[in-house]
């Protein structure tokens, strides 16, 4: 299994502590970043200040993206990120709480690699992140940034 930093973007801070517990109770290699908005996921992935710091901040091989974020909402982000050439090619999946298929084929639409309903159920967000870290770090190609 490759090693790939992912950034996931969520403004809920509890969604956020439950996911990195779930990827490390998973035992995912792979670190795990988080931005509280779409400004902040923007900013970090323009090596805008303060996320200019690469040691700090290493480029992710991979994006979570919660849909309802204030500032800016992750519609938005993945329409800016699939229309800059710079950040086009990087894989986002769309990680939300909502299942309603318009959301679903809106994000498709857009340009998501990936759609996922977060669970309720600690055991099962601990499945679903271990499944989603082997299958974009060991089974995908990603091209190398």
């Amino acid at each position: 299994m490759r090693v790939v930093p992912i950034l996931m973007a969520d403004d809920d801070p509890l969604d956020q502590l439950l996911t990195k517990e779930a990827f490390q109770e998973a035992k995912s290699l792979n670190p795990i970043y988080f931005v509280s908005n779409g400004v902040e996921l923007m900013q970090y992935l323009r090596r805008e200040p303060p996320y200019n710091d690469e040691t700090a901040y290493p480029w992710p091989g991979l994006v979570l993206l919660d849909l309802n974020m204030p500032k800016m909402g992750g519609r938005e982000c993945l329409e800016q990120i699939r229309k800059d050439p710079e950040l086009q090619h990087l894989p986002v999946v769309i990680m939300t709480t909502s299942n309603r298929e318009e959301e679903i084929f809106k994000s498709y639409d857009l340009g998501a690699n990936s759609y996922i309903t977060k669970p309720v159920d600690f055991e099962k967000l601990v499945a679903q992140v271990g499944a989603l870290s082997a299958y974009w770090c060991s089974i995908v190609e990603l091209p190398d940034v």
